[in-house]
Order: C-alpha cells, then structure tokens, then sequence
C-alpha cells in the first residue's frame, strides 16, 4: 500500500527537523565535522519530504543540488537556492572518511565556522520546505 503524500512528506521533514536539533547541538559544542555531515543530511531529508509531500514515489540520490533541480519542478525558488543550498553537498564525504581530506582527518580539517555556516543552511533549508509544505 502506498503512503498518502503528505503523511509521507510529514515523515521526513519530521526525522530532518529532529537531526537538525543533533546538528545544532554538535555545532556548538564540539564534532563540528559530524555537524556538518548532520546538515548536509537535514537538507536531503527535507527536500525529499517536500518531493514525496508532491506525491514522488520514489526519491534517489544525496545530493542536495540536483534534488533542489527536482523540487525545482514544482516550486522556483528551489531552483533559485540550488547553489547555495548545494554547498552541503561539499560535506557528504570528506566529513566522514579520511581520504576525503588529504594529509589529515576530518575531526581536524571541519571547525566550529564551518558546522555554524552549514547548520545555518540547513535551517533554511527545512523552515523553507516546512513552510511551503503547509501550503
């Protein structure tokens, strides 16, 4: 059985507005890299809620770029936020692996500036799709 689109929708920006608590908290008081893969990962969650709240079945991908492009289908103003918001595709992989970041790890090369900026992001992200969502 299907799920109703905008239950499905609900899901997600749910799960995305609760890792972002994760985010911000991390984002203040240390694991700035896990922070910053934690935004990365609230603005995916949130733009696939918005494309399942539209009635898509199914939603591949990460990457918070093209999913923009995909929403952008339906609403404008994602296409008009897809390079900024697409930032938080820089922090999928190099936040987590280290052969992501040459000659050191990522606990060391993401800093306190970095989770703030992508946390910020990642907030505009969720209070945009929350907002349009309501509509």
């Amino acid at each position: 059985m299907r799920p109703e689109p905008k239950a499905e929708g609900e899901r997600w920006i749910e799960q995305a507005e609760e890792d972002l608590k994760w985010a911000k908290d991390l984002s203040e008081r240390g694991g700035y890299h896990i922070a910053c893969f934690l935004a990365q990962q609230v603005a995916e969650k949130a733009l696939k809620a918005y494309l399942y709240s539209k009635g898509k079945e199914v939603v591949l991908g990460h990457s918070v770029s093209r999913l923009c492009e995909e929403c952008g289908g339906y609403q404008q103003l994602f296409e008009e936020k897809g390079s900024e918001w697409g930032i938080l595709d820089s922090y999928y992989i190099p936040t987590r692996y280290p052969n992501g970041v040459p000659d050191s790890i990522p606990a060391r090369v993401f800093g306190k500036t970095a989770a703030r900026e992508a946390v910020t992001l990642a907030e505009e992200v969720v209070r945009v799709v929350r907002a349009l969502m309501l509509d």
